[in-house]
């Protein structure tokens, strides 16, 4: 491990790890790995000089177990979901953050005050809200095209295959909200024998159109290729491929997921100093609102939203293409970490043999 010092900067007023000449983050890669690069990483290495290397994964948490499992963590901050910092917090293996060593808004608003619900826990801090939507491909339907969650659902009024992600927590809901389950009442659903049988009822009417997806670049390439004519996606993917890639794909907001990322220090990182330093700077509020130049994820701190405008293109307004947007938030599915925790064995498992038969 690096011997840090410790100097004064106007990036905190207490200091950052001098003579630590890089930090390794490791997140999801794609167009949000650019937004960060770009709202995160270049500033803060113009301003302190130390070095950001990102590291992409399909998923941050797995590398993030594997290397405390194995007593050899080499990533410094870590991008992962709500579910896995709970989890990873209470098992002793991630830093525990002071919400009071964060950055306050511009107008002095203690952070523990400005970040939104949920976006600070004893061992994270969120920078992200985002969505799993859905989004078909506009040349594949002539007339009417589809607007409803329960429009992904039928294949006879909209055929083509169906792309969805091979995991329980985003396939059950929208099953249910298709079914006619209002979004408030998903959780309480899922929660019965009864409300589980009626999703995997629902999944069993499309299961021989669904084409699976693991990683977040698969459903847009799926729709790019015509091998779906609709499937679920990130809604920060599927917006870089509309806007900046002017592929033919529109978004369905009805029932969409939505959800925290979270940056996390493992224990062990090996430059703890400047991953603390990189975590402070990367959710203060100019940085959150820099990133939605670049990417349609929504600012985890209420101050941010005011600085959000345009997309990098000079042109395209942000805010219809937030998941936040409250137009989009009218049937929408939050997550909850605590449903999770004590359901996603469990479902899983279901869901896995649902998969394996015929």
């Amino acid at each position: 491990m690096k011997t840090i010092l410790i100097l004064t900067t106007a990036l905190t007023g207490v200091g950052f790890a001098a003579n630590a000449q890089e930090v390794n983050v490791v997140s999801w890669g794609g167009a949000y790995e650019v937004s960060q690069v770009e709202a995160y990483n270049k500033p803060f290495t113009a301003e302190t000089g130390i070095k950001v290397n990102m590291i992409a994964a399909d998923n941050p948490s797995t590398p993030l177990k594997a290397q405390v499992e194995a007593n050899n963590v080499t990533g410094d901050v870590f991008d992962i979901e709500v579910s896995d910092a709970i989890r990873l917090c209470d098992e002793g293996a991630l830093m525990e953050i002071d919400p009071a060593m964060l950055p306050p808004a511009p107008d002095g608003t203690p952070a523990s005050e400005d970040f939104v619900e949920g976006a600070l826990l004893d061992c994270a801090v969120a920078n992200i809200v985002w969505g799993t939507v859905i989004s078909y491909n506009t040349t594949k339907f002539e007339g009417e095209a589809p607007s409803t969650a329960a429009d992904f659902f039928d294949t006879e009024k909209f055929p083509g295959k169906r792309g969805l992600p091979k995991n329980p927590k985003r396939t059950l809901y929208l099953a249910l909200i298709a079914d006619g389950v209002p979004a408030a009442e998903i959780y309480d659903v899922l929660g019965t024998e009864e409300g589980i049988d009626r999703a995997f009822d629902k999944l069993d009417t499309i299961k021989s159109d669904v084409v699976w997806w693991e990683a977040g670049a698969q459903p847009v390439q799926l729709l790019a290729d015509g091998e779906v004519s609709m499937t679920t996606v990130y809604n920060g993917r599927i917006f870089d491929a509309m806007v900046a890639e002017n592929q033919p794909f529109d978004v369905i907001w009805d029932g969409q997921y939505m959800d925290l990322d979270m940056f996390v220090i493992p224990k062990d990182a090996p430059n703890p100093e400047a991953a603390m330093e990189y975590l402070k700077f990367a959710t203060d509020t100019q940085r959150l609102a820099d990133q939605a130049k670049y990417i349609s994820y929504g600012p985890s701190r209420k101050s941010s939203a005011a600085l959000v405008g345009l997309y990098q293109d000079g042109k395209t307004e942000m805010a219809p293409h937030m998941p936040t947007n409250p137009e989009n938030m009218k049937n929408a599915v939050l997550d909850n970490p605590e449903f999770w925790a004590d359901h996603d064995a469990e479902l899983t498992e279901r869901f896995n043999s649902w998969l394996a038969s015929s």
